[in-house]
């Protein structure tokens, strides 16, 4: 055996290392980390290039101020970073240019825009690598008032139509990174340059369209489409507008399609609002529609839902399928899913009509639309009003049913819509579901009506839509670095992330018998200790206390979520320390980007981890401390959530679910622990940790 084993490694060193994936990334300031706190390290292909690995070498191709245009004041393909993106050979391209075009100085040449961005993607195409070539959409500039500069108007009705226009003609992939920030000023200090925040998000983005796995769109529904039906530009992709059993449908294909040829079937109002659509679209879903819009969800609308279905199925699409459905279209989606259940992927609704008696009838608060009510009694063959209203059939009406079913159910409701309100609609089937222990995820809308639909940055919906599939990516897994940066986490001026990674470093690579290392967030950070870049330490006083007779360091940095603790266990001196116990408190701040069975996959492969690369090390794997004000909020859930999973996975001898002891009787969080965001903890909650996890620290020293 250890013969074979040599031989094998002979084998393995003559075929050489694996080839590397080169990655160029092109644009102007956006891509360079223009006003971004410490831009070498934060600047997206940085970012990029630690969540891909070794695999990747990632460059940085961004030159500030440049534009696509060939007589725009400063363009981009006059720079010597061009050539170099060239001399790269890449063999996958990202490009990102446009956002300088909408100049006033450079408005007036944007009728070169379509032959100038063309030419610079033919010099890519035209390499020995035959790279792909992703062109990204530039970020919203929404915040900036000064016309004469970058104008948000241009860059959305002139710019992003003309990128769209090249990339459905040269069937280029396409990714819109402009509803990212087109509420989010925050991730914008100067209005127009992401945060080094605003550029983990791309990065983020961007491992997803490199990681994600593809297939050409190779289905019979290609060929059909190709041989039939009036083209069109759908934002960029291929649509194909036709008849299909008699009714007026819509059909848009990806670049490429996703394993299992995931489709999203919208039920009404086609094109509006499709932030979603897009999204989807750029991972790899086919986009339908057909046209059932004065049936009203009755049973005729099903049958003609259930032939369209078959032909789209016979077309090579998926048995399952994403329901979509606005206003009216809530009472076919759900109509149609609860008579084929097992068809059914997950139910995405939008201001969604659940009951015709509170539209179109008005019989509730809402004014109604009586032509409207008309029309749905003669598609239902009611013969007057009175056996309407007596119907039991709405989708208010069959609670029971959805949650035995448990399809994946996501609604996105105004609290103040006086057409379809949210009352008779939303709020009372979300309510009967509950109550019959179903579940359903709803985003409600503060003083908002039934317009405007969907989210402009539609991340929740889609990462929905993606997981009912099975097909969200668990970022808490992928190793990569923070990129926080504001004085607010409790470091001095000028002190970010990367201050106190290498703070923590330099205390690790500078002590010898270290006997605890307590590794977490904002909550860790608190204990203070030796570290010279923390500026709040409302713990330390507990800690110096309980270990006085330790050596003990702290490894706490605010903000941090799971990935961000895999990567600096993988790039810090954490094995050459030897810890004699390493304390891990993690997950809370991935509450709001992470479902609890992810989070427990993020603290599962920091188990994974730290047990392979230090076996001697006695672990105390925590998970979150409590969280949530209330027992039955989501942060609550959430959390219980978390450690069910770890309780089931996690070693007996790792996990210490530290914490819940300090809940009052009635569930909720003791008030002189906890600080009021139901999070941090008090200064007397650091005593009462401290002591708990003395007490455990103590018997393993033993």
């Amino acid at each position: 055996m250890p013969q074979i084993i040599f031989l094998l490694s002979l084998f393995l060193n003559f075929l050489g290392p694996a080839p590397t994936v080169n990655v160029a990334c092109v644009g102007d300031s956006i891509t360079y980390g223009a006003g971004m706190a410490n831009r070498e390290k934060n600047a997206y292909p940085r970012i990029l290039q630690e969540m891909l690995g070794e695999a990747y070498a990632v460059n940085n191709f961004g030159v500030n101020g440049r534009t696509a245009l060939h007589r725009g004041d400063y363009p981009y393909t006059e720079t010597e970073a061009y050539q170099q993106a060239l001399k790269s050979e890449p063999d996958l391209v990202f490009i990102m240019l446009g956002t300088n075009d909408s100049k006033l100085q450079n408005r007036r040449h944007l009728a070169d825009l379509d032959a100038d961005y063309r030419a610079l993607i033919r010099s890519f195409q035209e390499l020995k690598s035959d790279p792909r070539i992703v062109l990204l959409l530039p970020p919203a500039a929404a915040f900036l008032e000064d016309t004469s500069s970058i104008w948000d108007p241009v860059i959305r009705q002139q710019i992003k139509p003309v990128i769209q226009q090249i990339a459905y003609e040269e069937e280029l992939e396409l990714i819109d990174l402009y509803p990212f920030f087109s509420e989010r000023p925050d991730l914008m200090p100067d209005k127009i340059h992401p945060s080094s925040l605003g550029a983990a998000r791309i990065a983020r983005r961007l491992y997803e369209t490199v990681k994600m796995e593809r297939k050409l769109p190779d289905l019979p529904l290609r060929k059909r489409l190709s041989e039939s039906g009036e083209a069109f530009n759908y934002h960029g992709y291929q649509g194909k507008k036709l008849e299909i059993n008699g009714r007026e449908s819509r059909i848009v294909q990806p670049k490429w399609t996703a394993p299992g040829n995931p489709w999203v079937w919208r039920a009404r109002f086609w094109g509006h609002e499709p932030q979603t659509d897009i999204a989807l679209l750029e991972r790899g879903f086919h986009l339908v529609y057909t046209d059932v819009a004065g049936l009203f969800g009755s049973p005729e609308a099903v049958r003609i839902w259930d032939d369209f279905y078959a032909s789209m199925v016979t077309a090579g699409l998926s048995e399952r399928v994403a329901l979509e459905g606005m206003s009216r279209g809530g009472l076919i989606i759900y109509n149609w899913a609860l008579a084929n259940p097992e068809k059914v992927a997950a139910i995405y609704a939008d201001a969604p009509v659940l009951d015709f008696k509170s539209w179109p009838a008005g019989k509730g608060t809402g004014k109604g639309s009586p032509n409207d009510w008309k029309k749905c009694m003669a598609a239902y063959g009611f013969e007057n009003e009175a056996e309407a209203l007596a119907y039991l059939g709405n989708p208010v009406d069959q609670a029971a049913r959805l949650a035995a079913l448990e399809i994946p159910l996501l609604h996105v409701s105004g609290l103040a819509d006086e057409v379809v309100p949210f009352a008779e609609n939303t709020g009372l089937l979300a309510e009967r579901i509950r109550q019959q222990g179903g579940a359903i995820r709803t985003i409600n809308k503060e003083g908002i009506g039934h317009h405007p639909h969907s989210l402009k940055e539609p991340t929740p919906i889609v990462n929905f839509i993606l997981e009912a599939y099975g097909m969200l990516p668990n970022l808490a897994i992928v190793p990569q670095p923070a990129a926080e940066y504001r004085s607010a986490a409790g470091w001095p001026e000028g002190c970010d992330w990367h201050c106190n990674h290498e703070d923590i470093n330099r205390l690790l690579s500078n002590s010898t018998e270290v006997d605890i290392v307590f590794l977490g967030n904002s909550i860790t950070q608190g204990t203070g200790g030796q570290r010279e870049s923390v500026t709040y330490q409302p713990g330390q006083e507990a800690f110096s206390r309980a270990f006085a007779k330790y050596h003990w360091i702290n490894a706490g940095i605010s903000g941090d979520r799971t990935e961000h603790l895999l990567w600096r266990l993988q790039n810090g001196p954490y094995r050459e320390a030897h810890p004699k116990v390493m304390v891990v408190t993690i997950g809370v701040n991935n509450f709001a980007h992470n479902s609890a069975a992810e989070i427990a996959d993020g603290i599962l492969a920091i188990d994974r981890y730290l047990t392979a690369h230090l076996p001697e090390t006695r672990l105390i794997i925590s998970g979150p401390l409590p969280t949530g004000l209330q027992p039955d909020s989501e942060q609550r859930k959430k959390y219980e959530a978390v450690h069910e999973a770890l309780a089931a996975e996690l070693p007996s001898d790792h996990y210490y679910p530290i914490g819940k002891e300090w809940l009052l009787p009635s569930g909720e969080l003791h008030p002189e622990f906890f600080s009021k965001d139901g999070i941090h903890l008090a200064r007397a909650g650091y005593v009462a940790w401290a002591e708990a996890l003395q007490e455990i620290v103590d018997q393993l020293m033993k």
